[in-house]
């Protein structure tokens, strides 16, 4: 269903509609239709992703490939328990230029409103099992989704210090785009969620 040419559609000069029909007017229906149809194969996939999932999982939210006033630089879905709907810890879903992304992560947009404080979300790495997430990446959240992320086994407590009040890491699995053509990214997902449930538990305790 993905394939590294899922992650080409995000490789254009400009997002904003506004843009697009000053400097490449002519690339618009090109732009919509490579985005409308790599979407549909998102929101499919996550569907299925969720039926396997069942519950206590709440309906994945699938954001739209566009907003209004500008097409997406990269596609974004997240899951959450029913019973933890309000919380802005998420297990969230990224597809961008360079690759699919798995991810624990605190949805600041949402911490306002949340169930639960960021404090609370930082809860998942203490006394992480480093053995059992070795092979996963760790990212501080202010880091940029493009960013080269570093191994669980690869850093020391000291590395995982908290810079101020509203800082949070983020835990999960990555895939280069090039990776893309050669897994099952449904199968992928899916475990990859499995594998973070006790952390997302965690969270909320």
């Amino acid at each position: 269903m993905l394939s590294s040419k899922s992650c080409e559609i995000f490789n254009i000069p400009f997002f904003q509609f506004a843009q697009l029909k000053k400097y490449c007017p002519e690339e618009i229906p090109r732009i919509k239709a490579e985005y409308k149809a790599h979407w549909e194969v998102w929101k499919k996939l996550n569907l299925e992703i969720s039926r396997r999932l069942g519950l206590p999982f709440a309906e994945p939210h699938i954001e739209r490939w566009c907003n209004g006033w500008q097409v997406r630089a990269h596609f974004f879905a997240y899951y959450k328990y029913e019973f933890n709907k309000n919380s802005a810890a998420i297990i969230s879903v990224i597809l961008n230029r360079r690759r699919l992304q798995v991810s624990l992560d605190w949805h600041c947009y949402r911490a306002s409103r949340s169930q639960i404080q960021v404090h609370q979300y930082n809860q998942w790495f203490e006394n992480l099992d480093r053995e059992k997430f070795q092979e996963f990446d760790i990212w501080n959240g202010r880091e940029s989704e493009y960013a080269d992320f570093h191994k669980v086994k690869e850093i020391k407590d000291g590395d995982l210090t908290l810079n101020d009040a509203e800082d949070f890491w983020c835990i999960g699995r990555n895939l280069e785009k090039e990776e893309l053509d050669n897994i099952d990214a449904v199968e992928f997902i899916y475990q990859t969620i499995r594998e973070l449930l006790p952390l997302y538990e965690k969270c909320h305790q």
